[in-house]
């Protein structure tokens, strides 16, 4: 008999449909869903492989999930999971599933990982390695702990996704501007934690009942908030080949304590940490969910296994099995520089000559279309090779060398 899966899909982003695609082709699943966009603007394929759709005006309100649930319910019979891929959904999807009776994620937990001070607090209660934090619910504590912790500092919503609103803080000039801008709140308060310096990686990881299953060792160069402080910087994720060794072993052990502290029993997560330059590490912040910026693929392509597909296996039927890495790959984010829209890509033919035999899936610029608002870029290109070194130096290489023109 099929089991009846709720996702919760607020919009109709195309990551997002590759992860509904993926539980919807799951046999023995019967795929219902929520969100705010309408049913018609489902690719046809995808909605004809659905039993059910209820349309809410607040994806994000664990009320309306509840009563949406409860209505498709009655059609399609009580729902045994109820799964959901963005960030800013854990919580509200938690309270939903709790009100329902439905196993997942507790709301405890998704707060754990949503509230970037909580999840500090609980960490360095564990004595799990991260930076020094407070939040601020006052201009004045977040100048008292700019005395303690010394400049430069990061200013972030403790609730942040994706590296918005981030700002990295020299002075204390920077830090006065910073609070006019932003003012804290005890409703809207302000993460200020001190800025680490060294290699900025990520963890990718699944457990299941609480037991580390996989794990994925990822490199920035250069690090998200440098990107994020300059628009022009175009920027690569790389993942190499082997990850196995000694090197890896202090983000292992505190990766895995940290999910463990948190509260993950059961799912995928995505961890950004740091390598300091005395061989320390320090996390920075872990969300409960499936990566972003293209990071799923890239799991993909380095393993030959579809993640679009895993992560909803695994949250529907507790089950995952570990894939040998087989390659080394790389994503390199193309970046607009100046103002207006894409007037011209240079080096992109050289670029091409060179290493279009290492691009496996891309999505390059185009003359005349709109500069994102994203630090993931304007366009991407992802490379593979069952050689780390060829991927790294590609990537390097071709994000000095390409060059995305804004022209008004």
């Amino acid at each position: 008999m099929s089991m009846h899966v709720i996702f919760v899909a607020p919009f109709f982003l195309e990551t997002t449909l590759r992860f509904v695609a993926g539980a919807a082709d799951l046999p023995g699943v019967r795929l219902s869903l929520i969100s705010q966009d309408p049913a018609e603007r489902l690719p046809p394929r995808l909605r004809a492989s659905l039993a059910g759709h209820w349309k809410v005006d607040d994806a994000l309100n664990p009320q309306l999930i509840a009563d949406a649930a409860r209505a498709l319910g009655r059609q399609l019979g009580p729902p045994a999971r109820m799964i959901g891929a963005l960030e800013q959904l854990q919580v509200p999807l938690a309270q939903a599933r709790e009100a329902l009776g439905v196993p997942g994620l507790s709301s405890e937990a998704s707060n754990n990982f949503r509230d970037k001070a909580r999840m500090k607090e609980v960490l360095a209660a564990a004595g799990v390695p991260c930076a020094r934090h407070m939040l601020a619910e006052t201009a004045d504590q977040a100048i008292a702990f700019s005395q303690l912790a010394g400049f430069p500092l990061v200013a972030k919503p403790p609730a942040g996704a994706g590296g918005k609103r981030t700002f990295r803080i020299d002075n204390e000039e920077q830090l006065h501007t910073m609070l006019r801008r932003y003012p804290p709140s005890r409703i809207d308060p302000t993460l200020v934690e001190e800025f680490v310096t060294g290699e900025e990686h990520s963890f990718d990881s699944i457990v299941i009942n609480g037991r580390p299953q996989w794990y994925s060792v990822s490199r920035y160069m250069p690090s998200p908030l440098e990107v994020l402080e300059n628009p022009w910087i175009q920027w690569c994720v790389f993942l190499p080949r082997d990850v196995s060794g000694d090197a890896y072993a202090p983000i292992r052990q505190a990766g895995f304590k940290a999910l463990e502290v948190l509260g993950l029993e059961t799912g995928l997560a995505h961890m950004e940490w740091f390598k300091l330059r005395d061989g320390r590490i320090a996390i920075s912040e872990v969300g409960a969910r499936p990566p972003g910026a293209q990071f799923t693929s890239l799991l993909s392509w380095a393993h030959d296994l579809d993640f679009y597909r895993a992560w909803p296996r695994l949250m529907i039927f507790d089950e995952f099995e570990q894939p040998q890495r087989r390659y080394a790959v790389g994503a390199a984010y193309f970046r607009g520089q100046g103002r207006g829209r894409v007037r011209a890509i240079h080096g992109l033919d050289e670029a091409q000559k060179r290493y279009g035999h290492l691009v496996i899936e891309s999505k390059l610029p185009r003359a005349g279309q709109a500069p994102s608002d994203s630090y993931e870029g304007d366009g991407y290109a992802i490379l593979r090779d069952p050689d780390s070194d060829v991927v790294e130096q590609a990537l390097k290489d071709i994000v000095s060398r390409v060059r995305v023109e804004l022209a008004q």
